[in-house]
C-alpha cells in the first residue's frame, strides 16, 4: 500500500512595501503625471499657442496690405510690437479655461479625495499645481510670443521692426509673463469655486466684463479703477499705452501679482477649511 506524504505548503511572503514620506518634490512629480496624461491639457495649450501666433501673423499681413489706405492718425497710432502680440486676447481665454479645468475637473470626478488622502496637508497640492502650470504656460507662451512677433514683423515688411527695437524684447517676455499669471489666477479660482462653469465665468468676468463696465463709469472713476483691473494692469506689462492714468510695465506687473497672490491666499485658506 502506497503512503502519500503531504508536503508542507510553501508560504510566499509578500515584498514589503516601502512607504516614502510626502515631500513637495514627490507631489510635484505626481501632479506632473496627472497634468500631462490629460488630453485636454495639450489640446488647450496648443489652441492658445496657435491663436497667439496666427492672430499676430494675420494682423501683420492685413496691416501691410491695408497700409496705403490708412489715414494719417491711424498710422500715427500704429505700433508694430503691439500688433504682433494682439493674439494674447484669445490666448488668455485658453490659458484661463485650462487653469480652472485642471482643478474643477478633479472635484467633479472625485479624484481630489484621493489626492488629498495621499497628501493630507493639502497645501503642497495647491503649490504644486500652481507652480507646474506656471512653468508650462510660461515656456509655451514665450515660444508663442517670439513666433508671433518675428512672423508678424515679416508680414509687416517695411512697416515692421526688429527684436532689438526699444521695449520689443521686454514686451515679448511681458506677454508670456502676463499669460502665466492669468493661468495661476485661474488655478486659484478653480480651488476657490470648485466649479468649471463658476470658475470660468468668474475669470472672464474679471478679464472681460469688468473692463467693459468700467468704461461707462465717470471719467474720474475710470482713472482710479480701470488701470488696476487684472487685464488692464497686465496689458501694461507689454503694450505702449498713452491713456491717462495707465500704469507702467513694472507697476502693472506689481498690481497683477497682487491679484494672483490674493487668489492663492484665498485658495489656501479654503482648501484647508473645506471638505473635499
Amino acid at each position: 500500500m502506497t503512503t502519500l506524504t503531504a508536503e508542507p505548503a510553501h508560504t510566499t511572503s509578500a515584498a514589503a512595501v516601502q512607504v516614502q514620506p510626502v515631500t513637495q518634490a514627490r507631489v510635484l512629480s505626481s501632479e506632473w503625471i496627472k497634468m500631462r496624461s490629460l488630453r485636454s491639457t495639450g489640446l488647450t495649450l496648443l489652441a492658445g499657442l496657435v491663436a497667439m501666433v496666427a492672430v499676430g501673423w494675420l494682423v501683420g499681413w492685413a496691416t501691410n496690405a491695408h497700409w496705403s489706405r490708412m489715414g494719417p492718425d491711424e498710422r500715427l497710432r500704429f505700433n508694430p510690437i503691439d500688433s504682433s502680440l494682439t493674439g494674447y486676447h484669445l490666448a488668455q481665454l485658453a490659458v484661463g479655461v485650462l487653469g480652472v479645468l485642471l482643478i474643477s475637473g478633479e472635484y467633479a470626478t472625485g479624484m481630489i479625495r484621493a489626492t488629498f488622502a495621499a497628501v493630507p496637508h493639502r497645501l503642497p497640492v495647491l503649490w504644486a499645481k500652481a507652480a507646474l502650470y506656471a512653468v508650462v504656460t510660461f515656456v509655451l507662451m514665450l515660444i508663442a510670443g517670439f513666433a508671433a512677433f518675428l512672423g508678424g514683423q515679416q508680414f509687416l515688411s517695411s512697416h515692421g521692426t526688429t527684436l532689438s527695437a526699444t521695449h520689443a524684447l521686454r514686451d515679448v517676455i511681458g506677454v508670456a509673463g502676463y499669460l502665466t499669471l492669468i493661468g495661476v489666477l485661474a488655478v486659484a479660482l478653480g480651488f476657490i469655486i470648485r466649479s468649471t462653469a463658476g470658475g470660468i465665468a468668474t475669470l472672464f468676468g474679471l478679464l472681460l466684463v469688468l473692463p467693459g463696465i468700467g468704461q461707462v463709469l465717470p471719467t474720474s472713476w475710470q482713472l482710479h479703477t480701470l488701470p488696476y483691473l487684472p487685464s488692464n494692469a497686465g496689458a501694461s506689462m507689454f503694450t505702449e499705452s498713452t491713456d491717462p492714468g495707465s500704469l507702467s510695465a513694472s507697476g502693472g506687473l506689481f498690481v497683477l501679482c497682487l491679484w494672483v497672490v490674493a487668489g492663492l491666499i484665498g485658495a489656501a485658506v479654503l482648501v484647508k477649511r473645506r471638505d473635499a
